[in-house]
């Protein structure tokens, strides 16, 4: 749904109005790093404090994380209305003809980061909790507002721009009351009181403090590329952008989603000092976190083309190459994300925040260098490519550093290298193929149906040890009685 809203919209606003809804959305985006930052800090402590089974003082750190989120979003509203609109009015290249629907778009736009902010809290409960079935009926259902959305703009006769906005701030506020009312139901509708407890106050800031450097680099990553894309290529590179970040946010909402359900336990474990559970988990997660992004990566990076096509009537220049690239890194963070959750649920995460945050900000400065002297709009991702590879053995040393027990360096190089074993088998079937029939239908489908033959096969054999395999079979032998 979110790939084929994505096709509706471009084709609905065009490639500039989307370009323009693109760079002037990420200004707030820009600023949500606050946000975050106390979302990993909320999550980390509702889950932790699950674990240890400590009912009221889980209420309590929900009701303090309730407290500061709607302070962001008032600080939000301030940066936003000041620092933000200053940076759009006068930096942002934007056609004189679209300045006043590029505010609109900036209002609205505010609100729905601050709405979205306030909706945190309730979201982390609901997902400590691990009450999955909820989260993703209501994420299914924002899926399909969205489409709503898009088959009521046809029918608009006001500007479609800022209708959208308006829109998706419409969409923000019914997802946000659905997601309260769930919540509020799950912890039987406790009532809450603005909380100001130091003793739980003061440990989540402080965790956030330090995750937001990491934080506010990765979103300073995302902005600012898009941002120094606008000003040497304009917005039409901006509409590229825009379309790679779309896919690559459909594709790794999959494992993303899968990752979600991991997060509380690993974080469980720790809190109940199951160190030995904790590393089976985040070693498994990993690579069927892997294994499910890649059935979807593979084709998308060797069909591109032909599906970019047959998604978009019109395809902006570069879309295809800014979506493999994109897709290869998050094929990485989807192999190191498990790493990470362990890392946050010690508390501990100094070192991670100030190393990756400095890895992450490394693409702007030589990004800004290379397009100065002439170089393309690639340069970004492909220093994001090799940035990340370097993250993921930085991340490694990081987390048996902060958990001295848990011996996960060489399990994190023999997951990396037998799953590149694995991915490198299985593209060299399917470039055979890719070389030997012609683009359209026929090789998309055989190019997925041997995707969805080949990796759960060769990831069966290679990634996993005879034990592990004899778990699966298990596994799948019930799932089929049941």
């Amino acid at each position: 749904m979110n790939l084929y809203t994505s096709r509706l919209i471009l084709d609905i606003l065009g490639v500039e109005d989307y370009g323009i809804y693109n760079i002037v959305a990420g200004v707030i985006i820009m600023f949500s790093f606050l946000n975050t930052s106390m979302s990993g800090a909320t999550s980390r402590f509702l889950t932790y404090e699950l674990g240890k089974g400590d009912k009221n003082i889980l209420l309590k750190t929900f009701s303090a994380s309730v407290t500061v989120h709607i302070i962001i979003a008032c600080l939000i509203f301030i940066l936003g209305e000041t620092i933000g609109l200053w940076w759009m009015n006068n930096k942002l290249v934007i056609s004189s003809n679209k300045l006043s629907a590029a505010q609109w778009v900036y209002q609205f736009s505010i609100f729905s980061a601050m709405i979205g902010i306030v909706q945190v809290p309730y979201n982390a409960m609901i997902i400590a909790y691990e009450k999955m079935n909820i989260y993703a009926s209501i994420e299914i259902l924002n899926s399909l507002l969205k489409l709503c959305i898009i088959l009521l703009l046809s029918v608009i006769n006001y500007d479609k721009l800022i209708s959208y906005a308006f829109l998706i701030l419409c969409v923000s506020i019914v997802i946000t009351i659905i997601y309260i009312i769930s919540c509020l139901k799950l912890i039987n509708f406790y009532k809450f009181k603005p909380e100001w407890d130091k003793d739980i106050i003061y440990p989540i800031l402080n965790f956030s403090i330090w995750d937001l450097y990491g934080n506010m680099s990765v979103i300073a990553r995302t902005q600012g590329v898009n941002m120094l894309l606008n000003l040497f290529f304009g917005v039409l590179i901006n509409a590229a952008y825009g379309i790679a970040n779309q896919v690559q946010g459909a594709v790794s909402s999959f494992s993303n989603s899968f990752l979600s359900a991991v997060r509380p336990q690993i974080v469980k474990y720790y809190a109940a000092g199951d160190i030995n559970e904790m590393k089976n988990l985040m070693n498994n997660s990993s690579k069927f976190a892997f294994i499910l992004i890649s059935i979807l990566v593979l084709p998308i990076i060797l069909e591109g083309n032909f599906i970019l096509h047959l998604w978009l009537r019109e395809v902006p220049n570069y879309a295809l190459i800014f979506c493999q690239l994109n897709l290869i890194t998050s094929l990485i963070y989807a192999l190191g994300a498990p790493m990470i959750f362990a890392i946050h649920a010690t508390g501990k995460i100094k070192s991670l925040s100030f190393i990756s945050g400095t890895i992450y900000l490394l693409v702007i400065p030589i990004s800004y260098i290379f397009f100065k002297m002439g170089y393309s709009p690639t340069i970004p991702y492909i220093f994001n490519l090799i940035l990340i590879i370097f993250w993921y053995f930085t991340i490694t040393i990081i987390l048996n550093y902060t958990i001295p027990n848990i011996s996960y360096s060489f399990t994190s190089l023999k997951n990396i290298v037998l799953c590149s074993i694995m991915i490198l088998l299985v593209s060299l079937i399917l470039i055979y193929a890719h070389i030997n029939f012609s683009e359209g239908w026929i090789r998309l489908i055989l190019i997925c149906f041997f995707t969805l033959l080949l990796i759960p096969l060769f990831s069966y054999y290679i990634l996993f040890n005879k034990a592990s395999r004899r778990k699966i079979i298990i596994l799948v032998i019930d799932k089929f009685k049941i």
